[in-house]
């Protein structure tokens, strides 16, 4: 086929879909409302369920109720009438999808539903249709046109469907006052969660790993606390163990280029003053943008009382999967 033909229609497809998004915006409407407030006075949890196309939405909006705050999981409804069933409870609610209204093996289960109590939300192209009317509200996702040019595949009604399902999780998550951090808590495995939850205590070193040495320390002797800790630098400490400044390879490199005799030299004559810092308690993230920002690889920790705690590596962050 010849390219710009092909090029014509998946444009074609992206526009009715667009269009088919842009006629929800009326939708969203006093039945979006009452659906919103049915689901957040769930006292359970959000039953998804769905055939074929319909099936596979409501699996990601389950999934995604479920990472923001709104406890969901999916029910097959061919499953549910041989056994699944009792995974529902009275204090759960449905959420039922059906272009068409009128899927048999969820018509099926409306007797056993309303037998049950647990309030329906029904989300269907037809508002005429059983399932529809069944329902405690209807949330209208009727589209003009299937993307598909023989007007049969589901396609821009799946992705109306989406995209209402997805209104409906984000405004869930807007009135239950969901953070960053309620996010990362229901992700722990991925790099988000971890940038949102690791601190800097997490990934730090501390103790008897930590080089230090006093102003007054030779520089050959400091060089050696850094040889020996591997963090590539040292932190240069008073009596009171308060930071007043650290020497780094950098420093070293510089020091070389000036001329100084590192035989002679003590290290209160070499390093830099003060240095860049950090809290225990802020976020491993924070100390990556600190690096970044100031081209730096390593952070030195201080206490209120500016004495040093820790030290946290730009290799501690990798190896964290903050970075």
């Amino acid at each position: 086929m010849d390219p710009e033909k092909l090029k014509a229609l998946g444009r074609r497809a992206l526009e009715i879909e667009r269009d088919a998004l842009t006629a929800l915006l009326a939708r969203v409407d006093d039945s979006f409302v009452r659906a919103c407030q049915i689901m957040l006075g769930c006292k359970g949890r959000i039953v998804v369920t769905g055939m074929g196309k319909s099936g596979h939405i409501g699996g990601k909006l389950a999934a995604t109720l479920a990472s923001t705050g709104t406890p969901a999981f999916f029910v097959h409804p061919g499953e549910a009438s041989h056994g699944d069933l009792g995974m529902i409870t009275r204090q759960d609610v449905v959420l039922a999808i059906s272009y068409s209204g009128e899927t048999g093996e969820l018509i099926t289960l409306l007797p056993l539903f309303k037998r049950m109590r647990a309030p329906m939300i029904a989300m269907t192209g037809k508002p005429q249709s059983t399932l529809a009317q069944a329902a405690d509200v209807h949330v209208d996702v009727s589209v003009a046109l299937e993307a598909c040019p023989l007007n049969l595949a589901p396609t821009a009604s799946t992705t109306a469907t989406l995209a209402m399902g997805d209104a409906l999780a984000v405004s869930l998550l807007e009135a239950r006052g969901f953070t960053p951090e309620d996010f990362a808590l229901s992700h722990p495995g991925g790099s988000l969660g971890r940038r949102l939850l690791l601190k800097i205590s997490d990934v730090m070193h501390r103790g008897e790993r930590l080089p230090v040495v006093a102003p007054e320390t030779p520089l050959t002797a400091a060089l050696l606390e850094m040889t020996r800790k591997g963090l590539g630098m040292t932190a240069v400490l008073d009596n009171e163990r308060k930071v007043i400044g650290l020497f780094t390879d950098g420093d070293l490199r510089r020091i070389l280029d000036q001329g100084i005799d590192v035989r002679t030299a003590s290290i209160a004559d070499v390093m830099t003053a003060g240095g860049y810092s950090i809290t225990s308690d802020k976020l491993a993230a924070e100390a990556v943008a600190m690096m970044e920002q100031h081209k730096i690889t390593a952070l030195l920790v201080k206490d209120a009382d500016q004495h040093l705690v820790g030290i946290v590596h730009m290799h501690d962050l990798l190896r964290a999967g903050v970075v």
